[in-house]
């Protein structure tokens, strides 16, 4: 098939966040239609009018935005299509493709109690009630799985499918197949847990006497511990993602590999590579396995390795604060998130953080408020100021006392940081300059001789 005949969708229901399995199953449809030089259609299957509000649709595009995942065209809403659905419904009630009929659940456990348990529904056509679509008694359907390879269903096992209630609005399997036909869509690619729906499409597809697209099913995303992703293997969306701190092109990067079938021999790829290589025929069939902490260090290796400029911009829209950049210079090597960062660095710009356990034990052990007013003195004289001095003078007033380094920086890092963790302690002190690390270390050497 030519390339520019490559036509494929993503299909959300916006009914909450976007999904991180929802996020690899865009992703790799973005793949497969921007490295073969295809379409990549984005519909909003939005027919459930009581979940799939504007601020879910929001959140669906914001998604995509943020991962910098387009589309071409504008997105379409499956619930502006009702009047084309009704059409080709008609057109296969007066095909006698399909017919109304007023079973209930009860009637179809009543049928099969008649005819066994595996048997599937039939109907009788009646002049009202919903439209079943029919099934032929014999043969099957076979989905062709681009992934999983041919899947057959006995016709005689499915039941007559609903295709829409008695107030004529259309159910999914049905817009779907309408929507996919009507868009020229060539490739399906989902998360398996749609291939249930799958013969039914293509029932509809085969009633229409249509070409029916391509299926490819992707095995579903578990978490470390071998069971479905969820919440409680940390974030679950991609707007979670986000505010932890991730980046979308090591997000993009991470999912990309679960299951897609790279080299193995290697885990880093531009998105231009990833979308040269991608092919449906090397995704595995098998569940691939989302680690949040392998993630972590996907982000963290991109993110060291980011011009600072460009890091110092993203921290900027990250924290909502400007000015950073002193303290990214620091910090940068120490930093898997963007999150990471204001734990980390906050004190250099909002005061030291309030964190009495790690006051009193540093500040109370033997020497602790000796050895800080001496590096305090040391500190006083420095002109000027900087990395290479603050650092000498520092190292010169633990070689004097005779002490380990720590017994003398901790003391100094919890006057200015007001707890045990930040950024290399001679850095810290010189981007706080000298007034405003002599106004800390003064402040904490009076909070010491309170408690005494």
């Amino acid at each position: 098939m030519p390339s520019d005949d490559l036509r494929l969708r993503f299909a959300p229901s916006p009914t909450g966040a976007l999904h991180i399995g929802g996020a690899r199953t865009a992703l790799y449809n973005w793949l497969l239609a921007r490295g073969q030089g295809g379409t990549m259609l984005l519909r909003i299957e939005d027919t459930d009018r009581e979940r799939s509000t504007p601020e879910n649709v929001e959140q669906i595009l914001d998604a995509l935005r943020w991962l910098e995942l387009d589309w071409d065209g504008d997105p379409v809403f499956q619930s502006d299509r009702a009047e084309r659905h009704r059409e080709v419904l008609q057109q296969l009630l007066d095909d006698d493709a399909a017919y109304r009929s007023t079973a209930t659940a009860e009637d179809v456990r009543a049928y099969k109690a008649r005819h066994g348990a595996e048997r599937g529904f039939r109907g009788e056509p009646e002049s009202d009630g919903a439209v079943r679509l029919h099934v032929p008694d014999d043969g099957q359907t076979v989905v062709h799985d681009v992934i999983r390879g041919d899947i057959p269903f006995a016709h005689e096992h499915m039941d007559e499918p609903v295709i829409a209630r008695a107030d004529g609005s259309v159910l999914y399997n049905f817009a779907v197949a309408v929507d996919d036909l009507d868009a020229g869509i060539t490739h399906v690619l989902r998360g398996e847990d749609h291939l249930s729906n799958a013969p039914k499409q293509l029932l509809v597809f085969e009633a229409l006497r249509a070409p029916a697209p391509l299926y490819a099913h992707l095995p579903l995303l578990h978490g470390p511990d071998g069971k479905k992703l969820s919440k409680r293997h940390g974030a679950a969306s991609v707007q979670e993602l986000r505010a932890a701190g991730y980046l979308p092109e090591s997000v993009r990067n991470y999912l990309a590999l679960l299951g897609a079938g790279f080299d193995p021999d290697r885990d880093r790829f531009t998105t231009e590579e990833l979308a040269e290589r991608f092919s449906l025929e090397r995704v595995s069939r098998s569940p691939a396995v989302f680690d949040e902490r392998k993630l972590r260090t996907f982000n963290g290796r991109d993110l060291r390795e980011l011009p600072v400029d460009e890091l110092v911009a993203r921290l900027e829209a990250f924290t909502g604060r400007s000015g950073l950049r002193p303290a990214v210079e620091i910090a940068q090597d120490k930093l898997q998130t963007l999150a990471d960062f204001w734990p980390l660095c906050g004190f250099l710009f909002d005061g030291p953080v309030d964190d009495p356990d790690a006051f009193a034990r540093v500040m109370d052990a033997e020497g602790a408020a000796d050895a800080l007013a001496e590096a305090r003195a040391a500190l006083a004289e420095l002109e000027p100021f900087d990395l290479e001095r603050v650092e000498a003078a520092l190292r010169e007033v633990v070689e004097r006392r005779g002490v380990r380094p720590k017994d003398v920086f901790q003391p100094v890092r919890v006057a200015i940081a007001g707890t045990t963790v930040s950024p290399g302690i001679f850095e810290s002190v010189a981007v706080l300059g000298r007034d405003e690390t002599l106004r800390r270390i003064d402040a904490a050497l009076t909070r010491t001789q309170a408690r005494h």
